[in-house]
């Protein structure tokens, strides 16, 4: 279900920490380096997919070598904390350095890095000053013009359930029912192909998460290069809260072993170094303020994120799956 491998470029130690990893970009293994080099401290990886090693973890029990969770999704870090597996951290450096937004109100698991669910149209075919915010994709006036993943993934769920919290449930509905009806074609395929469509005339516009369409800027494909320019990108709802914004985080497991070098790799993933890691590597955004972003990142200058404390995007899940399923959104 997943590979286990150790990055240690330093002379091993005593020391190491384990972390169970649902992240699988190759520029995560420049995060473990450098921390090794800092610390001297040995990082051993289990990688699969997120509800897999939360199994996994809890099948262990005591005897999990497991440290550190980290996944994608506030979604996919709640249904960790329900499920028992972390622990809370008490930190000053994590206290000082990240934002309240970005905490667990009980220190059990972390936000480290942003990706923002953007409105993505066709710079032929669609005026953006239509949809200026997410409420307008609702709208009557744009029958068979949007493209969306199945309400069943979790940065869909995750959004409602930011909508959620923000709007209350009647309205998350409404607004639900309206991309319903709105839609171009049954939800299929994942957040690129969302993009692609757009710039095919499939359908106007599209939500999708930013890295997906700088991954298609920064193509080696020029298929997908060119798409990518025929495709506008609209960061919604600045006139009030904000886009929406999920995370990449991480918490200490419960039955942790190395409990304080743990807390320190929890503690470099909030410095600058790593936050560059975060945002260069995969095009994420730092949640600390201040740390250089990726250049096309840094080209589109600064905007309104959302700052509702994350832990409401998984305590709002099970409700935002009620919503969808009521909505006719599959």
């Amino acid at each position: 279900m997943g590979i286990a491998t150790s990055m240690a470029v330093s002379t091993v130690s005593a020391q190491e920490v384990n972390i169970y990893s649902a992240r699988h970009y190759d520029s995560d293994l420049a995060l473990y380096n450098a921390f090794t080099e800092q610390t001297g401290i040995k990082v051993n990886i289990i990688e699969g997919d997120s509800d897999q090693l939360i199994q996994r973890i809890k099948r262990e029990g005591i005897a999990s070598p497991a440290d550190i969770l980290m996944t994608i999704d506030a979604g996919r870090l709640w249904r960790a904390e329900q499920e028992g597996v972390f622990q809370s951290v008490e930190s000053d450096v994590l206290n000082s350095r990240l934002p309240d937004s970005m905490r667990h109100p009980d220190g059990l698991w972390f936000g480290f890095s942003q990706r923002v669910r953007v409105i993505y149209y066709n710079r032929e075919n669609f005026d953006p000053s239509q949809a200026q915010r997410y409420e307008d994709l609702a709208s009557a006036d744009f029958p068979g013009d949007i493209c969306v993943r199945t309400s069943s993934n979790i940065y869909n769920q995750s959004l409602l359930s930011s909508m959620i919290e923000r709007r209350g449930v009647e309205e998350t509905q409404e607004w639900a029912e309206g991309i319903a009806a709105n839609l171009a074609r049954d939800p299929q395929g994942g957040d690129t192909d969302q993009i692609l469509a757009v710039a095919a005339g499939e359908c106007d516009v599209a939500l999708a998460n930013h890295y997906y369409y700088v991954r298609l800027l920064k193509s080696d494909n020029p298929a997908q290069r060119e798409a990518a320019r025929k495709v506008g990108i609209i960061f919604p709802n600045q006139d009030s809260y904000g886009t929406h914004a999920n995370v990449g985080g991480a918490g200490l497991v419960t039955t942790s072993p190395n409990r304080e070098e743990a807390v320190k790799f929890l503690e470099f993933l909030a410095s600058d170094e790593a936050q560059e890691m975060f945002a260069v590597g995969n095009n994420e955004f730092p949640v600390v303020p201040g740390v250089f972003k990726d250049p096309v990142l840094e080209s589109w200058g600064n905007f309104k994120i959302d700052e509702i404390n994350i832990t409401a995007l998984g305590v709002n899940n099970p409700e935002s799956v009620r919503v969808a399923d009521r909505s006719g959104w599959r």
